[in-house]
């Protein structure tokens, strides 16, 4: 009996065809690995201060109880009569806006803009017992979802380090690369043979990889999404993103508080002391109109900017279901001039608010700030690994040796020449990111050069590394 000749030698020892994924993946990987190494820091940071802020929801409750909560009563008074009684304990300043209060048990903030030795970016808000007009405290406030001091100064931390507008740049960078990171991650996870990929019986630098790629890859559509919705209030990226929107028919719109002028001059004064008959509508009639017109707690109203513009009632619900909606009600008639209602915003005008309260986690409340906190711990986590696995494969690691420079080299053209097209693009529409890319680059290709003068190989040579 005959056998006839095994060909698995020969089959065996053939090398497999190359895909057209084979050229990317050395420059996807030398992409994550610079940016894991540079960015990583700013990435650090971010996370730890986005960490703080998730939490300092629930603190800010805990530390400013006093001023935010009252027994509830049986019945408020006018929200004239809280006004004064904020102008009477704090008379410095003008009233900028008035936040009645939205439920049982909760205090009136009265806004005052001006207020000798208050941040000129901030109001000085008044809390007011609706009940009883007790005044229960002043505390600075910062911006339209109603940062008090600790809020604020966390916030401000996560944003810009203290450091005003330069140190947005921080936060800037780290938004800008880190759907880079992630995404490129993810691509090389999803590359890699599913029996690379384990943790459980593994160890060393290889168990370091198996965590870093798992987490990485379940919560990289997290840091897509906050990376995407950071931008769009980042300097740079974020105008350019506005000027996009507004030349799409897609800017945020306003209610118009103009109003003929003439007849009702005066009524500044009134709305800055709380408005009376013999001065216009008043407070209190313009926030029935308001009601009137479908307008439910929480409410902002604004005051008249100047002897032509109405008060503006907002709604300022930024939690699910949104209320957006507002109006402005003419300080002489009583009489609603112009409505703005969100069901009717742009859709890109609707997701660029829903994505930045889901972000700064107002969006579902508790559960949203749970989430992001979750995130910036795994985000933490994530740099962690990248260092370690840095440091192990130094030591000398048998499991994964580095990408050599000049990987883009190997690209063929046409999938360079787009890449390139591409990356020129959303370098200028993202600068942050275009301008450390193009850095990063110029070293690669500098350092490739001086190393194949030296006579390293380099990747493409004839004994490359793979």
């Amino acid at each position: 009996m005959t056998t006839a000749p095994s060909t698995a030698p020969a089959e065996a020892s053939r090398p497999a065809p190359r895909s057209r994924w084979a050229p990317l993946r050395p420059l996807v990987l030398r992409l994550h690995f610079y940016a894991g190494v540079l960015v990583a820091p700013f990435l650090l940071v971010a996370a730890v201060t986005g960490l703080l802020y998730a939490g300092s929801f629930q603190a800010e409750k805990l530390v400013y109880g006093h001023e935010l909560t009252v027994p509830a009563g049986e019945r408020e008074l006018p929200v004239s009569a809280q006004v004064a009684a904020a102008r009477k304990a704090h008379p410095d300043g003008t009233v900028s806006a008035v936040r009645p209060s939205p439920e049982a048990g909760a205090t009136t903030r009265v806004l005052l803009s001006g207020v000798r030795g208050v941040d000129p970016g901030h109001t000085l808000a008044v809390f007011v017992d609706p009940y009883t007009a007790e005044v229960r405290g002043a505390l600075e406030q910062y911006g339209s979802t109603g940062a008090l001091p600790l809020r604020t100064w966390v916030d401000e931390l996560h944003r810009d380090l203290h450091l005003g507008e330069s140190g947005r740049l921080y936060s800037e960078l780290a938004a800008s690369w880190l759907w880079v990171v992630a995404g490129g991650g993810l691509v090389l996870w999803f590359a890699r043979r599913r029996a690379l990929r384990r943790v459980r019986g593994t160890s060393g630098r290889r168990r370091t990889l198996g965590l870093h790629g798992t987490v990485g890859v379940w919560t990289a559509a997290g840091f897509l999404f906050l990376s995407a919705t950071g931008l769009t209030w980042s300097t740079y990226a974020g105008a350019h993103i506005d000027e996009l929107r507004t030349s799409l028919g897609q800017a945020t719109p306003s209610v118009s508080a103009a109003v003929s002028g003439g007849e009702h001059a005066g009524h500044g004064t009134a709305a800055g002391t709380g408005g009376t008959a013999e001065h216009g509508a008043g407070l209190d009639k313009v926030l029935a109109a308001a009601r009137a017109e479908g307008l439910s707690d929480p409410v902002e109203i604004v005051p008249p900017a100047d002897a032509h513009s109405a008060y503006v009632v907002k709604q300022i619900q930024r939690s699910w279901p949104t209320k957006q909606d507002a109006v402005a009600v003419d300080p002489a008639t009583g009489r609603v001039t112009d409505e703005l209602r969100f069901a009717d915003y742009p859709v890109l005008a609707k997701l660029t608010r829903w994505g930045i309260d889901l972000h700064t986690g107002s969006l579902f409340g508790l559960a949203n700030q749970i989430a992001l906190a979750l995130l910036a711990l795994a985000l933490i986590l994530l740099v962690v690994w990248g260092y370690r696995m840095w440091w192990q494969r130094g030591r000398g690691a048998a499991f994964g040796r580095p990408v050599p420079r000049g990987a883009w080299a190997e690209v063929p053209p046409y999938l360079l020449v787009p890449a390139l097209a591409a990356v020129t693009v959303l370098g200028w529409f993202v600068p942050l990111l275009g301008i450390p890319l193009a850095a990063f680059l110029a070293v690669d290709i500098l350092l490739g050069e001086i190393a194949h003068r030296r006579g390293r190989r380099t990747y493409g040579s004839a004994a490359g590394v793979k």
